[in-house]
């Protein structure tokens, strides 16, 4: 007996409202991971960034060399993911950090759709929570103009050129991830070449898009007007967030997917174990 059209569409209703339980129900712990990692992270963003930027830091006076300070803080910064990715909950989690890497994850079928949309709003509430200890933790001085809670901003090229500078770093990054993740004798030095990517993009790349950790969402949520808060978000984020989903699109996306080996192919739906991640595989090689 053929079911009709709305008993169809409420089944399908019913079928992705059991997944979205089903997912919150076994995979919670790595919901709280995400954001607590990305906390951190963002935490040790504005904290190293006034320490390096502050008009009224000792640090900024000693390193009068804007190079220099950009190489240190992409330094320290590069070290804090690999640390991060490379802890329990990191490998755990996946270490995504980033929306654009956990829905270029989805689009190449390692990361559940539910699992993804949940991973995002984590990601978003764990980074404005360490944006808001660090600012109350350093007293406001992160709100200072120098440096405006490690904020991503256009750099002298403008807009345009903000937008280009992310989508090349962007497509650099998860291309990297991609390759290396495939590879046998390289796979599980992955997260030390992206966070050497990260200390190379803050020293060099910062000029052109002011690349520095996101935090332009946290940024603009809590202290900057609304003309203002899109002029930041369009340029940079855009460029940023549009590249990873977009190569996972590529005809060598998917080949790289194909050449992934059984073991990570395998479904890993686990309370334990939130997505079929590449960094959660070699990481546990």
């Amino acid at each position: 007996m053929n079911e009709s059209p709305q008993h169809q569409r409420t089944a399908v209703c019913r079928h992705d409202a059991l997944n979205a339980l089903g997912s919150l129900r076994l995979h919670w712990p790595e919901y709280l991971m995400e954001p607590g990692e990305l906390g951190l992270y963002m935490f040790l963003a504005c904290a190293l960034a006034t320490l390096l930027q502050h008009p009224a830091s000792p640090v900024r006076h000693f390193i009068s060399s804007s190079l220099a300070r950009r190489a240190l803080y992409g330094l320290a910064m590069g070290s804090t993911v690999i640390g991060i990715v490379t802890t329990p909950w990191g490998k755990q989690s996946g270490g995504h950090f980033n929306p654009a890497i956990t829905f270029t994850f989805y689009r190449l079928g390692k990361v559940e759709l539910w699992d993804a949309l949940f991973y995002a709003v984590a990601q978003f509430y764990g980074a404005t929570c360490g944006v808001a200890i660090a600012a109350y933790v350093l007293r406001g001085a992160p709100a200072n103009s120098a440096v405006r809670y490690a904020v991503t901003v256009p750099g002298v090229y403008g807009n345009a050129g903000a937008f280009i500078g992310e989508l090349t770093i962007s497509f650099l990054l998860m291309i990297t991830i991609l390759f290396l993740t495939n590879g046998k004798k390289l796979a599980r030095y992955t997260p030390y070449f992206v966070g050497a990517l990260y200390a190379i993009y803050i020293a060099f790349e910062t000029p052109l898009s002011g690349m520095r950790p996101r935090a332009n969402f946290r940024f603009s949520i809590s202290r900057q007007p609304l003309a203002r808060d899109l002029d930041l978000l369009h340029s940079t984020d855009v460029g940023h967030v549009l590249c990873g989903p977009s190569l996972s699109l590529h005809t060598r996306g998917r080949q790289l997917l194909r050449q992934t080996s059984p073991r990570q192919q395998q479904t890993l739906y686990s309370p334990r174990r939130t997505e079929k991640s590449y960094w959660y595989e070699t990481l546990n090689k």
